[in-house]
């Protein structure tokens, strides 16, 4: 209650009044008139009436004391045992705390960032947007249902502001140990071909050091080694980087019986393969209209060394003139096709005929070259059906296809087939699905037996124009014409002869995003991405491995012709294996050094320090037996002054929110009036005696 005042005039004309019936009072006094105190408390209290004092008297109602529960749900906690100990605890904190009347609970449930690339399990954020809008005086406490592992703990001192018991109450066993494996240091980027080193290591958690681990080593998808790791140590390991673009290193350790997870069994490093230079050796069996065609197109690209000769004049051809005058430099053939052959990537025979430049054992060493994981490329002419084709040389055995002896001269638009509508080496080709196609003619093909390999090119009839082939380790391109410089020229608005030649010698040298037959997949924050290229039937659907274990079929759905492609949103973070028809991709999506998986054991050390700044306890829920032990409620008025061991304090907030006000004025009504007649009839009373 209170009193306040709602003057009936101006302060400044009550301000008068008063003044003036205080000198009158003080006058009456001073000459002792009969009555003067009685006069004096009658206008006193006439002034007072002026002044209405009011006593005002506040309704209040108190609020609820609120109290957080932060539920732990990132991925270290889910695994059966710690998911059935988080939802019987809550469900127990929320029976206790609906007993309280002024007790308003809060849950909120705190898992990784769906849209974060380094998942990692943040209740402190989490509880900081649940008392967003609650005034600090208000805040009982916070209780946190969690493993332990929180990697946004706040300093004590930092948190100075939340005036609040934090209690965590932790899952899990006292016992637990776990096995998991990391990488220490490793390149980012690797020159392909060349030996990278790295260091790697074995880690037991929540015990001494056990016994040595089996480590197995994969290199995209396929194993490479196995090592035997003693735990705690570091080791080396050397490889060598098999491609450009991403590589995916994978290392597996073995699982211990007991541990809690293998989740972190895996490691991963992703390695970005750099090409050095490729080269590449073009031999031209004459000067053709042709011949720069590949020379311009290969010169033009930085990353090729290009190695070439062109045969000016066969053996056979004697006029005279000089040698000095015919070429710099003699054809090096031993260096170049015995020496030297290994270190070339991409060896193209153009117009060549055999004509004794080359020793007949030397196409033996370019047949074992291709043999070996080497790449040839012969682009034809008139010459590779006469008598002196390579055909016939020991070069036969790698080649898809053997002249008829035949060349058919007819103008022709040539065309993609079916399976060069799906191979991506021709698919997608400027112009390529106009009928007939948006390029100019050619006029010539060399006539082959049903070729061997893939033909993605039609001439003339339906026959072959550009066949693709894989023999052993290697590959082999056949292009039956040497028209194709007439694109180059223009001629009819000309064609893609860039994109085909480029396509074509990539092809050869193995680059990954041409195979035909490849299922790849790629990441884009939480979303993946999986394309399966392919030049047979439908692929079906592919089988998608979770890091947690979990497999689920993903439908695969045509993109363009011979590509199929799935997007999967995905809220777990690690490594996810994808299987179809044989062939197996691997994907990391986040980082490859989460803190979420760095350390899984449950622990009650790492919040110990702040739950003691806040007078909050820090405790396990269940004992090495497994019984479960939620500990009891401790409202407390005031602040809390010291933690209670056995159980949870929360502090009772003292604050109201005001429901209304009573005003009573001191002189309405009748009361009022009897006061000031009260007065005044005393006042007449003592003058009359």
């Amino acid at each position: 209650m209170s009193i306040a005042f709602s003057p009936l005039l101006p302060w400044y004309a009550i301000a008068a009044l008063a003044a003036a019936a205080l000198a009158l009072s003080a006058f009456g006094l001073w000459r002792g008139v009969r009555g003067a105190a009685l006069r004096a408390a009658a206008l006193a209290l006439l002034v007072l009436a002026l002044a209405n004092p009011v006593v005002m008297r506040e309704e209040r109602e108190p609020l609820p004391t609120v109290v957080a529960v932060v539920v732990d749900r990132s991925q270290s906690q889910q695994n059966a045992d710690r998911t059935a100990m988080t939802d019987k605890a809550l469900a127990e904190l929320k029976d206790r705390l609906a007993r309280y009347p002024r007790i308003e609970p809060r849950i909120v449930e705190a898992g990784n960032d769906p849209e974060s690339d380094t998942p990692s399990t943040r209740l402190f954020d989490a509880l900081t947007a649940a008392l967003a809008d609650v005034p600090p005086a208000r805040v009982g406490g916070a209780i946190l249902l969690t493993d332990g592992q929180v990697h946004d703990i706040p300093d004590p001192a930092a948190f100075s502001s939340f005036n609040a018991p934090v209690h965590a109450l932790i899952t899990g066993r006292p016992d637990e140990f776990d096995r998991r494996i990391e990488v220490l240091s490793a390149p980012r980027f690797g020159i392909v071909g060349e030996q990278q080193e790295l260091k790697f290591r074995v880690v037991d958690d929540g015990r001494s050091p056990g016994t040595a681990a089996h480590v197995t080593i994969r290199l995209n998808g396929n194993e490479i080694a196995s090592e035997t790791a003693t735990p705690g140590a570091e080791i080396p390991f050397r490889f060598t980087v098999p491609r450009g673009g991403s590589n995916v290193l994978e290392f597996a350790v073995d699982p211990v019986p007991g541990e809690i997870t293998t989740v972190n069994n895996r490691a991963v490093h992703l390695i970005d393969g750099i090409r050095e230079n490729l080269r590449v050796l073009l031999v031209s069996g004459e000067p053709h209209a042709g011949e720069r065609a590949w020379r311009n197109l290969l010169k033009s690209d930085t990353a090729i060394d290009l190695v070439h000769f062109t045969i000016l004049r066969p053996p056979e051809k004697q006029d005279g003139t000089p040698i000095n005058e015919l070429s710099l430099i003699a054809f090096p053939t031993r260096e170049l096709f015995v020496d030297k052959i290994k270190e070339f990537d991409l060896i193209i025979f153009d117009r060549y005929q055999h004509r004794g430049v080359l020793p007949i054992l030397y196409y033996d060493n370019i047949a074992q070259y291709v043999e070996n994981g080497g790449a040839l490329l012969i682009a034809a002419g008139p010459e590779h059906a006469g008598p002196d084709s390579i055909a016939y040389t020991p070069l036969s055995v790698v080649l898809p296809a053997t002249p008829t002896g035949v060349v058919n001269e007819k103008a022709f638009y040539p065309r993609l087939s079916a399976e060069g509508k799906k191979h991506p080496v021709t698919r997608g080709l400027e112009g390529a699905l106009d009928e007939p196609p948006h390029w100019g003619r050619w006029f010539r093909t060399v006539d082959v037996a049903p070729p061997q390999g893939n033909v993605v090119m039609e001439g003339a009839d339906g026959k072959p124009l550009l066949v693709l082939s894989r023999h052993g380790k290697g590959r082999v391109a056949m292009l039956l014409s040497d028209q194709g410089w007439l694109w180059a020229r223009g001629f009819e608005g000309g064609g893609p002869h860039v994109s085909l030649y480029r396509r074509t010698a990539h092809w050869l040298m193995q680059e990954p995003a041409l195979e035909e037959e490849a299922l790849t997949a790629r990441a884009f924050g939480r979303t993946l991405q999986i394309n399966r290229q392919t030049i047979k039937d439908a692929p079906g659907p592919a089988m998608m491995k979770l890091p947690s274990g979990k497999t689920i079929p993903v439908e695969l759905k045509p993109d363009e012709p011979g590509l199929y492609r799935a997007e999967v949103k995905t809220t777990e973070t690690g490594l996810f294996e994808i299987e179809n028809d044989g062939l197996t991709a691997l994907v990391h999506v986040g980082a490859v050094d989460a803190p979420e998986f760095k350390a899984t054991i449950s622990t009650t050390e790492k919040l110990q320090p702040l739950a003691e700044a806040t007078k909050g306890v820090v405790r396990r829920l269940a004992d090495a037996g497994g019984s479960l032990d939620v500990p009891p409620l401790l409202p407390v008025s005031g602040s809390v002054r010291a933690a209670d061991p056995q159980r949870l304090s929360l502090r009772m907030t003292n604050e109201t929110v005001l429901k209304g006000v009573d005003n009573l004025p001191l002189f309405a009504g009748f009361a009022g009036v009897g006061l000031l007649l009260l007065a005044l009839s005393a006042t007449w009373y003592r003058e009359g005696r």
